[in-house]
Parts: C-alpha cells; sequence; structure tokens
C-alpha cells in the first residue's frame, strides 16, 4: 500500500495546538465550552486539546466520549456493530460543546453524533473540530476548526494514525 504523508508528528502537533488556540479565540476562553471526543480518534485529539486548554487557560474542561453506532444510518447494513460506551459524565444543557472527530468526510458521522448529544440535553451550542476536512461532503455540515483541508481522489483514503492506539503519529493518504 503506497502512502504519503501528510503531517508528520510535529505538524500534528503544530495542528492541534493551532486548532486549540482558534477554539479559545472564538469562544472568547474557555468558560461554558466543553469536549467530546467522537470514538476513536477524537477522543484522543479531544484529550489533547483539553491538555492544551489547562496549560494555556488554567481550567480543566467537562470531557466526554460518544459512540455514534446506534445513531448511524447505515447500522442496518452492518453484520455485527460493535457499540462501545458513551462516557458524558455532564450535562450538556447550556453548553457549548466542542465535537472532536479526526477526519470529516460525508458529515454522517456528525450528524450521528449530533443526534446523540441531542437525545442527551440541549446545548447552548455544537461546533465541530477535526484534524482533517477532506471534502465530499452529503449533509450540509461544516467544520467550525478544521486542522487541514485536504481533498483526495476516490481511489484514496486519509489515515490518522496516533501514538496512543497506533504506535506512531502521522496523517497519510493510502491508495484504496
Amino acid at each position: 500500500m503506497k502512502k504519503k504523508v501528510i503531517l508528520d508528528k510535529k505538524a500534528v502537533e503544530r495542528t492541534i495546538t493551532r486548532i486549540t488556540h482558534e477554539i479559545l479565540e472564538k469562544n472568547e476562553g474557555s468558560k461554558g465550552l466543553s469536549l467530546i471526543g467522537i470514538r476513536t480518534r477524537g477522543i484522543y485529539l479531544a484529550n489533547r486539546i483539553q491538555d492544551k486548554i489547562r496549560n494555556v487557560e488554567g481550567t480543566m474542561l467537562p470531557f466526554g466520549v460518544l459512540d455514534i453506532t446506534l445513531y448511524r444510518d447505515d447500522i442496518s447494513k452492518l453484520k455485527w456493530p460493535e457499540v462501545k460506551k458513551t462516557e458524558i459524565p455532564f450535562d450538556v444543557n447550556n453548553m457549548t460543546v466542542i465535537l472532536v472527530d479526526d477526519v470529516l468526510h460525508t458529515g454522517r458521522t456528525t450528524r450521528a453524533a449530533i443526534d446523540a448529544i441531542m437525545d442527551l440535553g440541549r446545548p447552548k451550542k455544537i461546533q465541530l473540530a477535526v484534524l482533517v476536512d477532506r471534502g465530499e461532503r452529503e449533509l450540509p455540515i461544516h467544520p467550525d476548526y478544521a486542522g487541514i483541508v485536504c481533498p483526495v481522489n476516490e481511489d484514496e483514503e486519509i489515515l490518522v494514525r496516533m501514538s496512543e492506539i497506533d504506535g506512531k503519529e502521522e496523517v497519510v493518504i493510502v491508495k484504496t
């Protein structure tokens, strides 16, 4: 499988730092913010953003983990959907929820995540932060914060590799 590295370890770190500062700037600080990472890599990205906000603002944001399996619009096509735990130990009502994912493509994962969050309450706002926006949306969903915008061909895929689960840190384009 041929790959092209579009972000190496240092570039991933810089990109997450920039996204963090954009979140703080747009929201005029961290007051009223919370972070929810979409399984799987969105969790690790949200965790890193949380750490950076703690270092800059001196505050620990409420943090949650979201599994969207039961909200997928293609769940009937999955033979054995693996449902993992959603852990959102805070009240989302009147919060600005920063929803975090690794790659935004069609928008269907984000739509499912928004549905899941709305079942928990009524946030003041939901903002979307992604490491990579690869375009080709099927739904009218747009990220508030995107690390990079990287359209790819139909026969290519973007893979985000994170040290916590992949043992390496990079974003690559691979031929499928």
